[in-house]
């Protein structure tokens, strides 16, 4: 399952121009799969930000990055809540200083850039994402970016009458578009406002 998400996260990255370079393809002995950082990134075209980047990135958050190292933490059925940050030490034992040191020289770097971490969703409340971003952020997180944005990105990006051979991620969601497994939000929005004004119209003649 590893291996899916980082290939959606890769896509996405190289979608907006982004070098993508995975550290390594293979797990070390005695250290788990999840311990070092998944990509570095590139963004050669990078221009400068109006001002700071949110923590909570979007895809018009992208052109404004340098370079990111990028872990990705593909647990689908969690939201990142507080309490979950807290009881799952190693989502963050990436941010160790062994481990930045590590990606750092591998990367041929002289200093860490910033730090993504993908993730499958944050709390929607204000108070408890507010209180997860808290927590990211005591840990050494610079910024997140929900699967959701990736996916959705994708999903909107990708052409039913393009053939994405190279790409079997790509591939799969172009077939799954093109046979309609995906709805389009603007069409829903328009389908509910007519619903809402039928029946509105339909309690006026009522009366």
């Amino acid at each position: 399952m590893a291996a899916i998400n980082q290939d959606i996260v890769r896509e996405y990255f190289e979608m907006h121009c982004f070098l993508v370079r995975q550290d390594r393809k293979f797990v070390m002995r005695g250290k788990a799969e999840d311990d070092g950082i998944d990509f570095f990134v590139w963004n050669p075209k990078a221009r400068q930000a109006s001002g700071e980047l949110p923590f909570v990135l979007g895809s018009e958050d992208m052109g404004s990055i340098d370079r990111a190292l990028v872990v990705v933490r593909g647990w689908h059925t969690e939201t990142f809540s507080a309490a979950v940050l807290e009881n799952s030490p190693e989502i963050f034992r990436f941010v160790t200083p062994s481990v930045l040191k590590q990606a750092v020289q591998s990367f041929g770097l002289d200093a860490a850039p910033i730090k993504i971490l993908v993730v499958p969703a944050l709390p929607t409340g204000a108070q408890a994402r507010e209180e997860s971003i808290k927590k990211l952020r005591e840990k050494g997180i610079d910024a997140v970016i929900p699967f959701r944005t990736i996916l959705a990105e994708l999903i909107a990006h990708i052409e039913t009458n393009r053939n994405y051979d190279k790409s079997d991620v790509l591939q799969v969601i172009r077939v799954l578009k093109n046979y309609k497994f995906f709805k389009e939000p603007q069409m829903e929005l328009f389908k509910a406002t007519r619903t809402r004004r039928k029946k509105k119209d339909a309690e006026t003649n009522l009366e």
